[in-house]
């Protein structure tokens, strides 16, 4: 089902330039459909007809062809805004040429990235969405609007509670990484406790490896769904306990065994198949997620700042230096960021005019630390899932799941009803008032 989808073209910003470009039905949308089971599981009872809209630059969707990574010329159109009017065109197009669908009410629905564009969506286009469901969505996760620190501390939550000493010896192993590796042997060995495709080499190396690692943490913490799930990897059910049976040692462990621990805690991520033979400290997650397009568009717009002090966390200490992104974006891309830019654009924390908007998010969810937690009005709406990771509400139902998701997708599919009613209600006429 997910590959037969629509295509249509799609124009740009600007009325000198008139271009458009194919664009299919954040990552590959086919990848991201077959992961969204709360919609496929409701659209009967809806009578909804459901379409997966790909953003302009990711999967297939490339306006420029080949081109379209070339240079910072070619990317200058992926933005947020163009994404959320392209969605707007493929509405209207749908409603105009689709017999049936021309009174439809539309109700859009989205998970991290794509959670904040639902939000923006109805935002920007109440006159084309009804309401929006943002699953996990960090529309706060922007500068001054919350602590640059409070994602890691959600991660490192998440490690602790999962198992005895998992979160203090992720701590300690970042030292014990340094003093390993301090000899050419060392990083010999370390190369190949992990497994890893290419050796450790030199300091740089190290910080990459280091990187890797941390960022294996918070995918963890994402994904640390109650039930067997290919996500970002394939893993077992409540990952981070999985990883945590690896790192019950106590404080008087030596470097080379705490990091034996770490190495096998690193593999449940990675080789939970048994069919990895090698660990490339290139890559994370799934290839489908269009990484480069989400770094361009966080370095230009998307401006997140992340902090770590290694007390309230278990990473390194790392402050957010704001001028050290931008230097690094100008050389990559050739742009700087607008630190600002989302806040001015979308409203930051000033949203209360807006309505029907459900905003979900997870309690292990790192990116709940940068969403809307709490009730803005009546019909802007939080749902909490204390036990929930990244959007676990949007995925299909399981007998797994936790009560409190099955009672946030009842909530849901309940204000999806109450939007569709006021949609279909009769406008009532209105008294004008000469001044």
């Amino acid at each position: 089902i997910c590959k037969s989808l629509l295509t249509w073209r799609n124009r740009s910003f600007g009325f000198l330039e008139d271009g458009t470009f194919k664009q299919r039905n954040e990552g590959d949308i086919t990848w991201f459909c077959n992961n969204t089971g709360f919609m496929w599981e409701i659209a009967k009872e809806l009578g909804a007809m459901l379409i997966f809209a790909e953003h302009r630059y990711y999967g297939e969707s490339m306006p420029f062809g080949q081109a379209s990574y070339s240079d910072s010329k070619h990317l200058n159109y992926l933005t947020s805004e163009q994404a959320l009017a392209d969605f707007a065109i493929l509405i209207k197009n749908v409603k105009s040429t689709l017999p049936g669908a021309q009174h439809s009410p539309v109700i859009s629905i989205g998970g991290s990235y794509g959670g904040m564009l639902s939000a923006w969506f109805r935002m920007k286009y109440p006159n084309i969405v009804v309401g929006a469901l943002a699953a996990s969505a960090p529309i706060w996760q922007f500068p001054g609007m919350v602590p640059c620190g409070a994602f890691y501390k959600t991660v490192t939550q998440d490690f602790a509670k999962s198992g005895y000493n998992c979160e203090v010896n992720i701590r300690k192993s970042w030292s014990a990484i340094n003093n390993i590796s301090s000899s050419a042997s060392g990083l010999v060995w370390l190369s190949e406790e992990f497994s890893l495709c290419g050796p450790l080499k030199n300091k740089n190396d190290v910080g990459s490896f280091k990187n890797w690692l941390q960022e294996t943490w918070v995918n963890l913490a994402m994904v640390d769904y109650p039930y067997e799930a290919n996500f970002l990897q394939p893993l077992p059910r409540w990952p981070i306990q999985a990883v945590c049976k690896y790192l019950t040692m106590d404080s008087t462990v030596s470097d080379k065994l705490l990091l034996q621990g770490v190495a096998q805690a690193a593999k449940v991520y990675y080789n939970y198949t048994g069919s990895t033979s090698c660990l490339n400290i290139s890559q994370t997650a799934t290839g489908n997620l269009g990484i480069l397009g989400w770094f361009y568009q966080s370095c230009t717009e998307m401006v997140m700042p992340m902090c770590t002090d290694g007390v309230g966390d278990m990473f390194e200490p790392e402050e957010w230096n704001f001028q050290a992104f931008s230097d690094e974006c100008n050389a990559m891309f050739g742009v700087r960021p607008r630190a600002d830019w989302a806040e001015v654009v979308y409203g930051g924390k000033d949203i209360s005019a807006h309505s029907n908007i459900i905003f979900s998010n997870g309690g292990l969810d790192p990116w709940s630390a940068g969403g809307v937690t709490h009730n803005i009005s009546e019909s802007l709406v939080s749902i909490m899932i204390p036990d929930g990771a990244h959007h676990l509400d949007l995925r299909y139902s399981n007998k797994h799941d936790p009560p409190t998701v099955r009672a946030a997708r009842t909530l849901e599919l309940m204000y999806f009803k109450e939007w569709i009613r006021q949609a279909k209600r009769p406008h009532r006429s209105h008294s004008h008032y000469r001044l």
